[in-house]
């Protein structure tokens, strides 16, 4: 290993990708900073319960928010594992396998995910 890392790809998907990975990074890095300072410095645990979340959630803004930093976070990170496995997976079986698993596990808990966030009702207590 000479530590110079994957070269930058010159088309296709995989620029669009690479692309991708380094747009959220920065998008992600100052949506969670905000997530922090609100949720963990300017509010503690004792604050943040059912309630803070039902008025939270009562505005349009942190419900889209939440949404677009999961969906941000989610396929960032869900692209940083294909690209492992496209790197260290031997072509064939086991790579389709893989990669059919990342698919559908990462659809599968990205709707759950948005489900949660977009249908919650803080009149209707679980």
């Amino acid at each position: 290993m000479n530590g110079a890392g994957r070269p930058r790809p010159h088309g296709g998907v995989e620029l669009l990708a690479w692309i991708f990975m380094r747009v959220s990074g920065v998008v992600l890095l100052f949506m969670v900073l905000i997530h922090l300072a609100i949720m963990h410095i300017i509010n503690n645990v004792e604050v943040i319960n059912y309630h803070f979340v039902a008025m939270r959630y009562a505005t349009p803004f942190w419900r889209t928010y939440d949404v677009v930093m999961l969906w941000l976070a989610f396929i960032h990170g869900l692209n940083g594992v294909r690209v492992m496995i496209v790197d260290y997976v031997n072509p064939g079986g086991w790579r389709v396998f893989s990669l059919a698993s990342l698919y559908v596990l990462g659809f599968m808990f990205l709707a759950l995910g948005s489900l949660v966030i977009l249908t919650f009702n803080p009149a209707k207590p679980f």
